[in-house]
C-alpha cells in the first residue's frame, strides 16, 4: 500500500467547485440586486406584503449561494496556513448572507416615511433573515488541505487494519461513501470508479468506507486470525 501525500484537489475536483462557486456568486448576486429592488421600490405601507416576499426570495438566494460555496469547499479546501484566504473562503456565505440584509434591515428602521408597525414587522423579519442567512452561510467545521491530509492518513491506517487494499477501493458517480468490494450491494450493477483512499477524496470528497464493506472487511481479517491461533495451539501441542 503506497504512503499517503498531502492532499490536492484533483483538476476534476477543482473544476467542479470552480462551477459550483459561480453559481454560488450568482445566487448572492441576485439576493443583492432582489435588496436593491425592495430598499428603492417597496419599503412603504402599502407595499409591505410585497416586502416581505422580497424578504423572502432574499433568504432563498442567500441560502443556496452559501449552500454550493460550502460543496465547493470541500471538494478545493483552502489551506490553514494562509489564514486570511482560510478565514474568508470558509465564512464567505456569512458574510454574504449577512451583506444581502443589512442595508435593507438599516433602511427600514431608519426611514421616516412608514408606520411604525411597518417599521416593527418587516423590520423584525428582514432582521430574524438576516442572522439566518448568516448562520446558515457560517461553516463551523471548515474542510482544510491539513485536515484531509490527516482523515486520509487514518482511513488508511483503518483499511490496513482490516485487510483493505487502500489502493484499490471503489465509488460510484452518485455515492459517497468508498467501498472495498466492487459486488457491495449498495453499488452493484453501477457505474464504478476506483483508485486509492486519496484519490476518492481529491475526486469526488468521499470520506467515509461503506459500512457493509467495513463489516465484510473485519470479518473476513478475523478468520484468518483464528486459524493462525489454532495452528499455533497445534504446535505448542
Amino acid at each position: 500500500m503506497s504512503e499517503t501525500k498531502v492532499f490536492e484537489a484533483s483538476p476534476e475536483a477543482k473544476g467542479q467547485a470552480k462551477q459550483l462557486r459561480l453559481f454560488a456568486m450568482l445566487a448572492w448576486i441576485l439576493a443583492m440586486a432582489g435588496q436593491a429592488f425592495a430598499i428603492f421600490k417597496l419599503i412603504s405601507d402599502e407595499t409591505l406584503i410585497w416586502l416581505i416576499v422580497a424578504i423572502v426570495v432574499i433568504l432563498i438566494l442567500a441560502i443556496t449561494g452559501s449552500t454550493l460555496w460550502k460543496k465547493a469547499n470541500r471538494l478545493d479546501p483552502a489551506s490553514e496556513k494562509d489564514t486570511t484566504r482560510f478565514f474568508i473562503q470558509n465564512q464567505l456565505g456569512a458574510i454574504m448572507g449577512v451583506l444581502a440584509f443589512l442595508p435593507l434591515v438599516v433602511l427600514i428602521l431608519t426611514n421616516k416615511n412608514i408606520s411604525g408597525q411597518t417599521k416593527g414587522i418587516a423590520g423584525s423579519i428582514a432582521a430574524i433573515a438576516m442572522v439566518a442567512a448568516g448562520i446558515t452561510g457560517a461553516d463551523f467545521n471548515p474542510p482544510s488541505v491539513e485536515k484531509y491530509t490527516q482523515e486520509i492518513n487514518q482511513q488508511n491506517q483503518e483499511a490496513k487494519s482490516l485487510s483493505i487494499n487502500s489502493d484499490n477501493v471503489y465509488w460510484s458517480k452518485a455515492g459517497n461513501k468508498y467501498h472495498a468490494y466492487d459486488n457491495c450491494q449498495y453499488i452493484k450493477g453501477k457505474a464504478l470508479s476506483s483508485g486509492s483512499i486519496k484519490e476518492s477524496w481529491e475526486q469526488k470528497g468521499i470520506s467515509e468506507l461503506c459500512k457493509v464493506c467495513k463489516k465484510k472487511a473485519a470479518k473476513s481479517s478475523v478468520i484468518p486470525n483464528v486459524k493462525e491461533k489454532e495452528r499455533e495451539l497445534i504446535k505448542n501441542e
